[in-house]
């Protein structure tokens, strides 16, 4: 690609070398017993407001989101800054339910999602829908946090092809394994700290010094095309992509707290408090998010995509290698080392939770439901190291010898599939109403249509939906989860009339939910 940058390597270097020896240290941390699962797993559930603050934040704006949101600006324009939106509906919904769950599963033991819809349902096989969508749907996210660091690493300079072009990512893989198997939630909750303290001085030194170099935020969006300032108008009988933009916004934000990793890092507070209060001071991220989408017009207006040092760059990674040209094309290399680093440690993070919560979901329910049904505590903290570490080389062999393209599509079906557990997560926190067999239906209907919905449209994550004449182009998740509730809500008298049941079945109670 071009020759290696080695001062932004020494400092790429050192900066990893600083996580993981972090990594490794986050064992004696706040120090349990992490043969047990919920020390391992969940931190012990013992991380205050300001811990869990950087962990959730760790933990949703991922590497590939600090990526791939400038790259969509780059190049589609305005359509990536539903992001912002997006977050900002996230923080409401995690206000007002995730406490409650909090609340619930700390009285029970719950350690996951679908631990708690068996103890609110009863149905060990709406559990083990709600355990296999969320593995599912989380291992290509994994695998895009890998090609983030790949981004970096090419950006750098170390390309090749065979194991030599491969081996910095193998080299990546080892230390996220090795420090999850050994302090499990405790790593990443550590790092995480190093990780956000240097995205925001790369952020905030980059909004400032890159618009000074390219003659101020006039010039900047006068060199951005005018279509990719603003949405596309619809035309007529269509809500064309405005309807896209509300629905991807509202769909993805529905979704985004019922990703495995997002409850690991809720249930690892040390109470509902502290969920609480994170909501509150979260939005912080989401300021930072909107500064990270302008360096997509950043890119345009620096002419990166034109200059001849980064066309192997942009042939290889495509519209990702946008944020990567734009630092080398501003900044001294030690700064690009540490933007760089920053990227790559923002990869680690995630990963290594959504490693351990789906390590904690195959664990908790499907291992303990249907294989072994009374482990002993250190049988079930050890079968979930051993499951992150599989998860973990599903990715890195998902990134080495299958297209990145395909991670790509696999994460937008991800989330068609993971807001199909909101009947039974989200509703479930509020109500008992719901039949869990109605809630069984609905699930496999919304992922079945969704799945169809995804492949009709060439897997791209909006559908144009047509109805009476009109047309609503808008995520697919959201219309898919909208036909999963109303076919819940139906079925549930029907099959209410037919039990023998007498009562439904539910462990928690009303006071369960409060402090």
């Amino acid at each position: 690609m071009h020759n290696v940058n080695w001062v932004a390597l020494v400092v790429f270097v050192l900066l990893f070398a600083l996580i993981t020896w972090l990594g490794f240290a986050a064992a004696n941390w706040r120090k349990g017993n992490l043969d047990q699962l919920h020390e391992w797993g969940l931190g012990g559930r013992r991380f205050g407001t300001l811990v869990t603050w950087f962990l959730i934040g760790g933990d949703l704006y991922t590497a590939y989101t600090f990526v791939a949101v400038p790259a969509l600006a780059f190049g589609a324009g305005a359509v990536a800054f539903f992001a912002v939106p997006y977050t900002i509906f996230v923080y409401p919904i995690l206000f007002l339910v995730f406490p409650r769950i909090w609340h619930v599963c700390h009285k029970h033991g719950y350690i996951t999602a679908a631990d708690f819809v068996r103890g609110r349902f009863g149905n060990r096989w709406l559990a083990l829908a709600v355990a296999i969508t969320g593995i599912v749907a989380t291992m290509p996210y994994i695998a895009l946090q890998l090609v983030g660091i790949q981004v970096v690493i090419g950006a750098l300079g170390i390309s090749g092809t065979g194991v030599t072009g491969d081996l910095p990512l193998i080299i990546a893989f080892i230390i996220l394994a090795a420090f999850t198997y050994s302090s499990g939630l405790r790593a990443p909750a550590s790092i995480a700290i190093v990780k956000d303290i240097l995205i925001y001085v790369t952020a905030f030194t980059a909004i400032i010094v890159i618009p000074i170099q390219l003659g101020g935020f006039a010039k900047i969006f006068a060199a951005v095309p005018a279509a990719k300032q603003l949405l596309a108008v619809p035309g007529p009988h269509t809500t064309g992509s405005y309807g896209a933009y509300v629905t991807l916004a509202l769909g993805s934000a529905f979704a985004l707290m019922l990703y495995p990793h997002s409850m690991t890092g809720v249930l690892s507070a040390s109470s509902g408090h502290a969920v609480r209060r994170n909501a509150a001071i979260l939005p912080a991220y989401s300021f930072m998010l909107g500064l990270l989408a302008l360096f997509g017009f950043f890119a345009i207006a620096a002419g990166v995509a034109k200059d001849p040092q980064f066309a192997e760059g942009f042939k290889e990674f495509g519209n990702n290698f946008a944020v990567p040209a734009l630092f080398l094309n501003a900044f001294p290399s030690w700064f690009v080392g540490l933007a760089f680093a920053a990227i790559g440690i923002g990869a680690l993070v995630p990963a290594a939770i959504m490693s351990i919560a789906t390590a904690n979901l195959y664990t908790r329910n499907i291992h303990r439901e249907f294989i072994n049904t009374n482990p002993t505590d250190l049988q079930e903290a050890q079968m979930a190291k051993w499951v992150s570490l599989i998860v973990k080389a599903g990715a890195l062999f998902f990134i080495l010898f299958v297209p990145t393209k395909f991670a790509i599509y696999l994460q937008l079906l991800g989330g068609i599939w993971i807001i199909q557990t909101l009947p039974a997560v989200m509703l479930g926190a509020y109500t008992r109403w719901f039949n869990d067999w109605a809630l069984l239906i609905g699930w496999a209907v919304g992922i079945a249509t969704g799945t169809a919905m995804a492949a009709a449209a060439h897997l791209t994550p909006t559908y144009p939906l047509a109805i009476g004449g009109f047309t609503f182009p808008g995520y697919t998740a959201f219309y898919t989860v909208i036909l999963n509730l109303l076919i819940a809500i139906v079925l549930t008298p029907v099959f209410n009339a037919i039990s023998t049941r007498r009562a439904p079945f539910d462990e928690t109670k009303a006071a369960d939910y409060f402090a």
